[in-house]
């Protein structure tokens, strides 16, 4: 009887250790989300070719200190941010929508607060200067028919010397000729590297001006990505439709 008695406690004993590694493996990876990194995946192709659909990346939260929307549910603990950083142009950024602070956004700062932004003939203008840009060569994607199209890319590079590339995908599309836009002071613009298909700070009235509060993160790097054919179900079709080669790949 005893010999039972004492395997019954030996069992109770280890469950109850493997549910208290379970709780505290829950715990780190909840203060890890908050606090450090959290992941996104990009849903459209306004980021291409920097970022693709279906590439999934994790954002440092500590980049740009920590405001209410650091945190689930957006609950304002406290006005403004902690632990304040200020995002430098050319990062890319996951913001919240300013037109419903709930929506997630991803886009590229090009400008600062108190910066002059126009847009001619599809040559981003900060202050009055031309940003460099430079023909590179073609980028393969797919139109709104699912029609695949070769399309022409650039190298853009910002005065503080960051360097991406962008797609010119509709000569002389809707935003390649703007008026100048007048970044207001704690406000950033934000632009996507895809500038024909990308809704962002040039539409005023969607996005518009991104306040710092609403800034979630810095895209740090890629730790998985795959087609919109990828299935965790299909495992004979991995080998063709993970993107392999973009595994752990930094974000520029």
């Amino acid at each position: 009887m005893s010999a039972g008695l004492e395997a019954d406690k030996s069992s109770s004993s280890g469950t109850i250790e493997f549910l208290k590694v379970i709780i505290h493996a829950l715990i780190l990876a909840f203060l890890v989300r908050i606090f450090l990194y959290q992941p996104f995946n990009i849903p459209s192709g306004s980021m291409k070719e920097t970022l693709l659909v279906g590439d999934y990346l994790f954002v440092s939260k500590f980049s740009y200190g920590y405001s209410r929307y650091s945190f689930p549910f957006g609950y304002r603990i406290w006005d403004g941010r902690v632990l304040s950083g200020e995002p430098e142009r050319g990062d890319v950024v996951v913001f919240k929508l300013p037109r419903d602070n709930e929506t997630d956004y991803i886009k590229r700062v090009i400008g600062l607060p108190n910066d002059r932004i126009q847009v001619r003939r599809g040559q981003v203008f900060i202050n009055g200067e031309p940003v460099e840009k430079v023909a590179d060569g073609t980028f393969e994607t797919v139109d709104e028919t699912g029609r695949k199209v070769t399309v022409p890319r650039y190298r853009e590079t910002l005065p503080n010397g960051v360097s991406y590339h962008v797609l010119d995908v509709v000569a002389n599309g809707t935003f390649d000729n703007t008026s100048e836009y007048q970044v207001p002071e704690g406000h950033y613009f934000m632009m996507g590297d895809n500038r024909d298909q990308s809704l962002d700070s040039r539409a005023t009235y969607r996005v518009g001006y991104v306040p710092h509060e609403n800034l979630i993160g810095r895209a740090q790097v890629i730790f998985f990505s795959a087609t919109e054919q990828w299935s965790v179900f299909e495992p004979w079709k991995w080998g063709s439709t993970i993107r392999w080669s973009r595994f752990f790949d930094l974000v520029d």
